[in-house]
């Protein structure tokens, strides 16, 4: 493994520990999936340089835009989430509730 991969691949591993470990606030978990889809990025377009294939090249663009569509949908709900409830903890969330 080259160090490029063992920095994205951890970069990616970091981001899942803090999703999964650390969930007091919404924004810290949209910062941590941003995160995450960061280092994929990064790591498909190396992966599309290093092996010349031209196929792939839009791959990295498409992840580009389905993470931008991501975190504009997480940040209207961090928005909505605030205002209702005055708050962005998790634990003040009562999902079964309407």
């Amino acid at each position: 493994m080259t160090p490029a991969h063992f920095t994205f691949s951890s970069a990616f591993v970091l981001g899942l520990a803090g999703l999964a470990f650390h969930r007091t606030h919404l924004l810290s978990a949209l910062l941590c999936l941003e995160g995450m889809m960061l280092s994929l990025f990064i790591a498909m377009s190396l992966w599309t340089l290093q092996l010349d294939a031209t196929a792939f090249s839009p791959s990295p663009m498409l992840l580009l835009a389905f993470s931008a569509c991501e975190a504009s949908a997480g940040l209207a709900l961090l928005v909505a989430t605030a205002r209702t409830h005055g708050t962005d903890r998790l634990q003040s969330l009562n999902l079964l509730q309407c």
